[in-house]
């Protein structure tokens, strides 16, 4: 690859990296492409060199965002039990990520947005929230089918209202009694 081509590349990729951050922390509706392309270090002239169009572009962010999930970790889960399990519920309903969406669980970030977007946008949603479920189901205790359901519900339902609500007491809450309740009906589910 040429210079200039690898250098393309490498802006491509700055432009990528900051809209996933921002659509994680602010909304698909957030993207603004001249301060997008500052933000990349890039002139806004130079966004149709990448991009044939906003929504080509936020097409690639939430791909992207999707994909560079860090709680769906490509390693193998712990053998299945409430202790691989505890931990991910920790994890995720976590204030630091309850507090630093441009970092975190993209699922989460994202539902409203993707749930109003288009076919493209649903179907990277619906693939990265089945291995959610297929992950789950292999730390979880229980052998009910239910079980995964339940559990990633809980986990993006309460981070998203934790994220929403204005009250940090109650925000810290929805955080400490879903991870309570999902550890409890993990040791009672045989």
């Amino acid at each position: 690859m040429g210079s200039s081509q690898a250098d393309k590349s490498l802006s491509h990729q700055r432009i990528i990296d900051a809209a996933a951050a921002q659509i994680r922390r602010e909304g698909v509706a957030s993207i603004n492409i001249a301060a997008l392309m500052g933000e990349a270090g890039l002139t806004h002239g130079g966004f149709y060199r990448h991009f044939g169009s906003r929504d080509e572009l936020i097409a690639e962010a939430v791909e992207a965002a999707l994909d560079r999930n860090p709680y769906q970790s490509a390693e193998n889960p712990p053998e299945r039990g409430t202790g691989s399990l505890d931990a991910v519920i920790d994890d995720y309903l976590s204030p630091a990520h309850r507090d630093n969406p441009e970092t975190g669980c993209a699922v989460a970030a994202l539902a409203s947005d993707v749930g109003r977007g288009d076919e493209t946008a649903r179907a990277a949603y619906t693939t990265h929230v089945r291995r959610y479920l297929d992950r789950l189901a292999r730390r979880a205790p229980s052998t009910s089918p239910d079980a995964p359901y339940l559990t990633l519900a809980a986990l993006v339902g309460a981070l998203a209202l934790a994220r929403a609500v204005n009250d940090p007491a109650l925000s810290d809450e929805l955080l400490v009694r879903t991870a309570r309740g999902l550890r409890e009906l993990g040791q009672t589910r045989h």
